[in-house]
């Protein structure tokens, strides 16, 4: 195409400047809008390789397919799993369901995440109901404040439960009121350390444990009580030699037991995972040089002073079994000090001083 200049002179009309800068524009455009959707189509790629994980879940009883979570982020945990589970089937709270890796293996704890558990993109967990849960905090109120009433109803009398007429209080052994006294502080002192004393996770344990550790130790209490509040209680062989330093005992080690709880608690509050309970000024806390679990040392120390201070079968039975679980307990701690800790002391035991 030619056009006409001024002077009559033809000229090419792609030599014109205004249509040669038009054309440059027009080509930029062209360039970045081509670009452009390489560049969206290369972001679209890129969001399309996220990986997801699926979830099979099988009930662990019938190896029974329940469903399949689907999109799980590899970044999940297992509480978040549950959470998507319950919302597949309402019927089963978060707080109910156990999640095994096998059937017969233990429960996931809630924290584990689950690109740690899958070695591909699907992993199969097996699902086994927990029952009803109730929170640790509930289940240590129960116990304690369950054990603190049932003594004192025995003590008080409220109901007639020896078949016989009551003897007046004042006609009763000093030993009663002091067995009285101390088994109401040792529980008064339980109660408030759990209220206001130790950080207990916000995990639950099943109703039916709760049940079982009630009936225990409730009934131990109810046989304790009777036979000491019983109008025919004889009582210890020594008289206020017998009683008077076991009662100081009981103290002692009630006191003890307090404060290695709170230099526990302490520590655990810290959250420095390389730190272990050691000693500090307050002389109750020195038995740490010796021993893995000094609260639980204290806490025997007190049920066999308060054998000696009531000297009945009961209460001798009942710290014999305590005893038992508390030195159960303390091996596992101490076990499992030893293994996190490479500077733990060697000279530790695990309860009591040299010996176990």
């Amino acid at each position: 195409m030619y056009a006409l200049h001024k002077g009559g002179a033809a000229i090419k009309e792609d030599m014109v400047p205004g249509k040669q800068s038009e054309t440059k524009s027009f080509l930029s455009l062209s360039q970045f809008v081509l670009t452009s959707g390489q560049l969206g189509r290369y972001a679209i790629q890129k969001h399309s390789k996220i990986s997801y994980v699926e979830v099979e879940i099988l009930d662990a009883q019938t190896k029974k397919q329940i469903c399949v979570l689907e999109k799980i982020l590899p970044s999940f945990t297992i509480a978040d799993v549950k959470h998507k589970f319950h919302k597949a089937c309402p019927q089963w709270y978060p707080s109910r369901v156990g999640l095994h890796l096998e059937c017969t293996g233990p429960v996931l704890n809630e924290t584990k995440v689950i690109k740690n558990l899958a070695a591909s993109s699907i992993i199969t967990l097996y699902f086994r109901d927990l029952g009803t849960q109730i929170s640790w905090i509930t289940v240590f109120l129960t116990e304690y404040t369950g054990r603190l009433l049932i003594y004192l109803l025995f003590y008080f009398r409220l109901l007639n439960l020896y078949g016989m007429e009551d003897i007046d209080h004042c006609s009763r052994h000093p030993v009663v009121h002091l067995a009285c006294i101390c088994h109401s502080l040792h529980y008064i002192k339980q109660i408030l350390e759990t209220l206001f004393v130790h950080s207990l996770s916000n995990g639950n344990t099943a109703l039916k444990k709760m049940l079982k550790g009630c009936a225990f130790y409730w009934g131990f209490t109810i046989w304790m009580a009777y036979y000491i509040n019983h109008p025919l209680y004889t009582p210890p062989s020594f008289g206020n030699r017998q009683i008077f330093p076991a009662v100081v005992c009981f103290l002692v080690c009630g006191a003890g037991n307090y404060f290695t709880n709170v230099a526990l608690v302490q520590v655990h509050k810290t959250g420095i995972k390389n730190n272990f309970v050691r000693p500090t000024y307050n002389p109750f806390t020195w038995l740490f040089k010796l021993v893995s679990c000094p609260n639980y040392t204290y806490e025997m120390g007190t049920w066999i002073s308060f054998t000696i201070m009531t000297q009945t079968l009961p209460v001798a039975v009942f710290s014999l079994l305590v005893s038992l679980q508390l030195i159960f307990w303390a091996q596992r701690k101490h076990c499992k000090y030893q293994k996190d800790f490479k500077n733990y002391p060697s000279y530790r035991t695990a309860m009591i001083p040299f010996m176990l």
